[in-house]
């Protein structure tokens, strides 16, 4: 039985997704490249080691890398207070949390970004715990972030809850199952195919059909912490 539940937090609880690709689309033009920003749309969920070769080459990485993903924090600060949170989101947590579940927000973000969002949820006191960029080397698809959740759910398994293709090949890589939502503005084939193991238009459909999922199997459980 699942020890916790991952809660992705950029595009799965806060609507954050497109403020980030226009973010990256932005800091390209700062430094002369003008990419699509549908193309940079595809790789968010990446961060932002990962996405600068992924959408411009080993050759701009190299050139402008770190000056990019500096562009892109500004940027995206500027527009951090543009984000909202979800229908349903907090709502969910409150839910699970009576249901016994365990529950780490997972974030590569740093912590300016992340502590926006624990204010935005009101989530200080449901969450049993929360990850940084300062707890990962390399972020998503590869599966450090999910790694550092477990870690702090103090467990070997569990479920994540994600947005995007990249969450879900990150927990499988992970040994983790995910129950993805669109809200990321990533297609139900996309994350189908990416592997999920269920896909809802939002979280609060997937609120409400909790039951049906791996979050749901096992029917209540006794609190967190409770012993038999």
């Amino acid at each position: 039985m699942p020890n916790g539940v991952i809660f992705d937090i950029d595009g799965t609880l806060v609507d954050t997704n497109y403020q980030h690709a226009l973010a990256w689309y932005m800091a390209f033009r700062q430094h002369d490249l003008q990419l699509p920003i549908w193309q940079i749309h595809r790789h968010i969920g990446m961060g932002g080691d990962q996405l600068v070769t992924a959408v411009a080459g080993e050759a701009v990485e190299a050139e402008h890398g770190d000056a990019l993903r500096t562009a892109h924090d500004v940027l995206y600060l500027a527009s951090i207070q543009t984000t909202s949170v979800f229908e349903g989101a907090r709502e969910l947590l409150v839910d699970l949390k009576e249901r016994g579940w365990s529950i780490v927000l997972a974030s590569s973000a740093k912590e300016q970004e992340v502590d926006h969002y624990l204010d935005l949820l009101d989530a200080r006191e449901l969450a049993d715990d929360w990850t940084t960029s300062a707890d990962v080397e390399a972020t998503k698809p590869e599966p450090d972030l999910v790694l550092a959740a477990l870690k702090k759910l103090g467990a070997d398994d569990g479920v994540m809850v994600g947005d995007t293709p990249w969450d879900v090949e990150a927990a499988a890589k992970a040994g983790v199952p995910t129950i993805a939502v669109m809200t990321g503005g990533f297609s139900r084939a996309e994350l189908e195919e990416a592997g999920a193991v269920a896909v809802f238009t939002s979280i609060a459909e997937l609120r409400a059909h909790v039951a049906e999922t791996p979050l749901g199997d096992q029917g209540e459980r006794a609190p967190a912490g409770a012993t038999a």
